[in-house]
């Protein structure tokens, strides 16, 4: 049985949105931080759909792209479906992972210090955080404990010493350049912080509010920090994807509308009561003709009649004479 183009493209089209639909695959980072020191340990696995899946995990690094895994030994051991690695100096370096049908999730940037070069580094999630959510930052020593420290955002002492910053329930404007710095140290290397919108959203969430627990009352003016590093890039491929289908499917529904009104089926129920009503309109004026050629008929009969009927008495008064 033959399809109508309209139901062709009509399947087409279902196709094209049904593209869109396709599960988000992200990078599962444990512990979740943006920075280590040399020697922590970190395993990361890729997520699909909430649950761990079969899948590589990559890295840029110095240009070249790596893999870990038991077949790809460039960094790393593959184990239980996740890469355990024991983080070097070298390991720094923009991390993903990659699924078996090719799909990619989000690019994470980790930064590894030697333990001698950096007193202290920032415990700040390297995973976007969900809008709404509560954020704990920690100044960590090279020994693996935290201190009490000040907190900088964007280069802006906010409040006192604290043993843990908390943001709770965090918004897009709460997105910046984070560290942290004691009295007597240089700051931590600076890391910035994520926010995503949650699925759905029915009203905004209230102000943030910055809770600590001063210790140290004298202010503390930002030490020199080096150059913020810009946001995480959005998927290029991703936005491609989207606008690519959306246009498809555009023009199938162009191509839908402009095959559905070509059809005009009044049209032709229009042409037929039209040449009806003309047929009609024809059959009563050639039965009016013949009427009219009956009735002259008629008439001339009689005139003939009347004539015969004329010379019949002249020729009787004839004879009578």
């Amino acid at each position: 049985m033959k399809m109508s183009p309209v139901s062709l493209l009509l399947g087409v089209s279902v196709l094209l949105l049904s593209g869109l639909t396709v599960s988000a695959v992200s990078l599962n980072l444990s512990p979740n931080r943006f920075q280590f020191f040399s020697g922590d340990p970190v395993s990361l696995s890729c997520v699909e759909d909430g649950q761990t899946v079969d899948g590589t995990v990559k890295r840029t690094r110095g240009g070249q792209t790596e893999d870990c895994g038991p077949d790809h030994q460039d960094f790393g051991l593959f184990q239980d479906s996740s890469c355990v690695l024991d983080l070097l100096s070298s390991y720094t370096g923009v991390y993903w992972c990659e699924t078996g049908s090719g799909r990619s999730s989000d690019k994470i940037n980790i930064s590894v210090f030697h333990k001698a070069d950096v007193p202290f580094i920032l415990e700040i999630p390297a995973l976007p955080v969900m809008a709404g959510s509560d954020v704990t930052l920690r100044c960590r020593n090279k020994d693996g404990s935290t201190r009490a420290a000040y907190f900088f955002w964007n280069n802006k002492v906010s409040g006192g010493k604290v043993q843990e910053f908390i943001l709770t329930r965090v918004q897009r404007s709460d997105e910046g350049l984070y560290s942290c710095s004691t009295d007597v140290s240089e700051p931590s290397p600076q890391s910035w912080l994520r926010v995503r919108e949650p699925p759905s959203t029915t009203s905004a969430p209230p102000t943030t509010t910055l809770l600590y627990t001063p210790t140290v009352n004298s202010a503390v003016t930002a030490p020199p920090s080096p150059s913020p590093s810009p946001p995480p890039p959005v998927s290029l491929v991703r936005l491609v994807l989207h606008l690519v289908v959306f246009s498809l499917y555009c023009i199938c529904t162009v191509l839908m509308v402009s095959i559905c009104c070509s059809r005009r089926p009044d049209d032709k129920q229009t042409v037929y009561v039209e040449m009806t009503r003309t047929d009609e309109v024809d059959d009563v004026t050639r039965k009016d003709e013949v009427d009219d050629v009956t009735r002259r008929d008629e008439v001339d009969d009689v005139t003939r009649k009347d004539e015969v009927d004329d010379v019949t008495i002249e020729q009787d008064l004839r004879s009578a004479q």
